[in-house]
């Protein structure tokens, strides 16, 4: 379980800083008030507002496709910050991107989860030979080979002459142990 960290803004003055729209998953920067501000605050108030204010915010993009950016000298990412303007808290778990494009954070493609729940909505990996998550080539049996990992534990699913009767116990498979739908899609 993902830990809430205690030095996150409150949600009140996260609300004074940024507006979220749930229907576009974008995240803007408010006007900021002088007691914003530590020192020499009128000045200060002025530029961050002649800078960022109805501007986006949090639109730095890391290496994993993830938007972040900083606020109130910490670091934080958009999709948890989206989740904590729309539902009135810090998320206690992992939050998922349902349909695995971390960039949007439209609410409807945000979900509260475990970190094994959000592992059974992965893209499909890109060391993959098969093309098909959990399906690899058994050259010592000359059959494609099936697998699952659930709980850590990994399950045989059998030996296949076709990739994709393999790749169809795969799926029988993730829909059996609560995959969702979209595990193993294709990296966009």
């Amino acid at each position: 379980m993902a830990k809430i960290r205690k030095d996150c803004v409150p949600i009140g003055l996260l609300r004074e800083l940024i507006a979220y729209d749930p229907a576009t998953g974008v995240l803007v920067w408010l006007p900021r008030r002088l007691e914003h501000f530590a020192s020499d605050r009128v000045r200060a108030c002025g530029r961050w507002n002649a800078r960022y204010a109805n501007k986006p915010a949090l639109t730095a993009v890391e290496q994993s496709g993830y938007l972040h950016g900083d606020m109130m000298g910490k670091r934080y990412k958009a999709h948890r910050v989206a989740w904590a303007l729309h539902h009135g808290e810090w998320p206690s778990l992992q939050i998922d991107h349902i349909n695995g494009d971390p960039a949007d954070n439209r609410i409807e493609n945000l979900r509260s989860v475990t970190a094994q729940i959000n592992m059974q909505n992965q893209r499909l990996s890109s060391a993959s030979t098969s093309g098909v998550t959990g399906v690899s080539w058994a050259s010592h049996r000359n059959k494609w080979s099936a697998q699952i990992k659930v709980n850590g534990v990994k399950h045989h699913l059998g030996l296949f002459d076709s990739i994709g009767d393999a790749a169809a116990a795969r799926k029988a498979a993730d829909r059996r142990f609560g995959f969702h739908s979209n595990h193993g899609r294709a990296a966009a």
